[in-house]
């Protein structure tokens, strides 16, 4: 019997119960909020090139095996996925084909049956190979984006410190952490990969390491930026580029910018800008900016309840926007102190959370007077707290 028949008039079936048991899996994480096609990605040519393997008058077809494996992994590195979860889904893609074609399979001689599982299984070793090469070249691309980067801010960072050398020692101790971690992750991975050159199955572990740099590489560049920041205001170099802005718009589009936070932690945001000004005339990036710092912090210092945003206009000259969440809470000595470049708040036993630079609200603070507005807090220990920044509807030149 020839099988590639049966695996092509079921392809259909084959991908809708593959994407269902993708979604409903708990190991697949990544794939939760992704639509069908996204799932989908390029799993039909690789069945496709399966056809072609079974099919009796030819016995491979790996060129389309390494185009489609090699586009799914790129692309499940860019949606997030980490490489459990691609080695899941395509366990589940096997288990599903044969549940499948079972009925077809049974059918068959013993010999037809064992060449058949034989094709489909290597059709689905050499996807996952070729998977996991793509994965790891893009890993590896983002990475040296990231090392790019992190060397231009690095240049721009140490022409601010010899200027000003206020917070110097504070500096080199939050930035001595991650950044041994990027140096020694980095020499391990090109130490391994040295000893495996010419192979085209990438370990696990490797992966894994690529995924550290990355993780402690983006932690390093938020705190440069931090820093940047606050050394541009403190150097009067922000220039104000004042112009009719639309409030609402900012505010919905930092919410949906920053959805995936609140998703990881089933917060619930909630925004209400009934009677918040349609535009006010100020610097649009630097509003957005307070704005992102502010919900921002809200996310990370709340593991449960909701978060909610509310503008309005208080009278002809000024107007107000609130963020008040449900999180841990200031203690009454603290606040009077969050607002210092460094200083972070208590978390639990922990003196404070590991992603925090203590720079967040230093700069919403600075970037609020720079806006001629101000700013305060109400908080109270396991409550929560509400930030309310007080803006003029028109910023005066």
């Amino acid at each position: 019997m020839d099988f590639s028949q049966s695996l092509a008039e079921k392809t259909n079936i084959i991908l809708d119960k593959w994407v269902v048991a993708v979604r409903k899996d708990m190991r697949i994480e990544s794939a939760d909020e992704l639509s069908y096609t996204a799932i989908r990605d390029h799993i039909p040519d690789v069945l496709k090139a399966m056809i072609t393997v079974l099919s009796k008058s030819e016995d491979n077809d790996i060129q389309s095996i390494v185009v489609a494996s090699f586009q799914h992994g790129a692309i499940r590195a860019e949606q997030g996925f980490d490489p459990a979860e691609i080695a899941r889904e395509y366990h589940l893609l096997r288990t599903v084909i044969f549940d499948t074609i079972q009925a077809d399979l049974l059918k068959g001689t013993s010999s037809e049956v064992i060449r058949s599982m034989r094709l489909i299984d290597a059709v689905i070793d050499e996807a996952i190979a070729r998977c996991f090469k793509s994965y790891v070249e893009e890993r590896l691309r983002e990475l040296q984006q990231l090392q790019s980067s992190l060397a231009l801010h690095n240049e721009e960072l140490t022409r601010l410190i010899n200027a000003n050398q206020e917070y110097l020692s504070q500096l080199a101790h939050d930035l001595k952490h991650p950044l041994t971690s990027i140096i020694g992750y980095s020499d391990l991975f090109l130490r391994q990969q040295r000893r495996k050159t010419g192979t085209n199955n990438p370990s696990i572990n490797n992966v894994e390491h690529i995924e550290r740099v990355l993780r402690n590489g983006r932690q390093l560049l938020r705190l440069i930026n931090d820093v940047l920041e606050l050394s541009r205001y403190e150097a009067g170099q922000i220039k104000l580029h004042p112009a009719l802005t639309d409030v609402p718009e900012i505010v919905i589009n930092v919410c949906e910018m920053l959805e995936p936070l609140t998703v990881d932690k089933k917060l619930q945001i909630t925004i209400d800008c009934e009677r918040a000004p349609k535009e006010v005339f100020t610097d649009g990036f630097q509003l957005q900016q307070i704005i992102t710092n502010l919900i921002s912090n809200a996310i990370r210092y709340t593991e449960s309840g909701n978060i909610n945003i509310e503008c309005q206009v208080l009278d002809e000259k000024k107007w107000a926007i609130a963020v008040i969440d449900t999180g841990i809470g200031i203690a009454p000595e603290d606040q009077t102190q969050i607002f210092e470049p460094y200083f972070r708040i208590r978390s639990g036993k922990k003196s404070f959370l590991p992603d925090s630079t203590g720079l967040g609200l230093a700069i919403v603070l600075r970037l609020v007077k720079l806006l001629q507005g101000e700013i305060n807090v109400v908080s109270q220990l396991g409550v929560g707290s509400t930030f309310t920044v007080t803006l003029p509807l028109k910023l005066e030149n």
